[in-house]
């Protein structure tokens, strides 16, 4: 009867390895090459202009932890090439293009899509499997289901972590918001603005400001993101620069 039970512990560690094992070579083999996708928000759409008055404004900031990250140059560089003059003075330039990093660097697909980082789950997840295969072959010796669960649970999250830390799949992502102002002369564009600072925790103030003005404004928001096994942020990251910068300049 020992025997059986060795058997059946020593059947089980086998079985939750190999399983922990097959999902992180699934993961080595199908995240093997690098994807990197560009998404944007909504739609910008602006009138064509004749080639000298084609004129941009860049201004580029950056709040993310990311702070070496340029997106300035490539940005610049990118409007040049599509034919557009880049000026220094924004009075002199029929669109003027704003720019803030929200977030740089390593996040989950989902937190990319969410704008939220995950954490860590992995061994969680490990031990909930490891849990409830521990407790079916645990019912084939009646009393020892407990024990055979709570070893199963031990053992498929320490199997989760080990496979973890070999094979990772990493997603990098940059997440931007952009303002896009557009000249539009003859034309008289009335602006509301409506915000609230705060007093403190115990009150608030309402301010309103109008003005005109002959500009338009258009907003989006842009999100590229690389994903592929075990990625680092040095291969990911000109990647997503340039997949940002080509849907940016793309706009014009």
């Amino acid at each position: 009867m020992l025997g059986s039970l060795v058997r059946s512990k020593a059947l089980l560690v086998l079985a939750l390895f190999a399983l922990t094992g097959c999902a992180a070579t699934y993961t080595a083999v199908a995240k093997r090459n690098l994807d990197v996708q560009t998404k944007m928000t909504d739609t910008i759409f602006l009138d064509p202009v004749a080639p000298a008055e084609r004129t941009v404004f860049v201004e580029v900031k950056n709040t993310s932890d990311k702070p070496d990250l340029d997106l300035a140059g490539p940005i610049r560089e990118r409007i040049a090439s599509r034919g557009y003059q880049v000026v220094d003075d924004p009075r002199r330039a029929r669109y003027i293009l704003q720019a803030n990093v929200l977030q740089a660097g390593r996040t989950s697909e989902t937190a990319a899509e969410q704008m939220y980082g995950r954490g860590y789950g992995a061994p969680i997840t490990g031990a909930a499997v490891g849990g409830t295969a521990g407790y079916v072959i645990g019912k084939a010796a009646p009393g020892n289901a407990a024990v055979w669960g709570l070893g199963g649970a031990v053992v498929g999250g320490l199997a989760e972590t080990v496979a973890g830390a070999a094979v990772q799949d990493v997603t990098y992502s940059i997440i931007t918001d952009i303002q896009i102002q557009e000249r539009a002369p003859g034309e008289v564009v009335s602006e509301t603005r409506r915000g609230t600072v705060r007093q403190g925790r115990s009150g608030e103030i309402a301010q309103t400001s109008s003005r005109t003005t002959d500009m338009r404004r258009h907003t989006t928001r842009v999100m590229s993101m690389a994903n592929k096994v075990n990625l680092e942020w040095a291969e990911a990251a000109p990647q997503l620069v340039d997949g940002l910068t080509r849907v940016v300049a793309g706009i014009f």
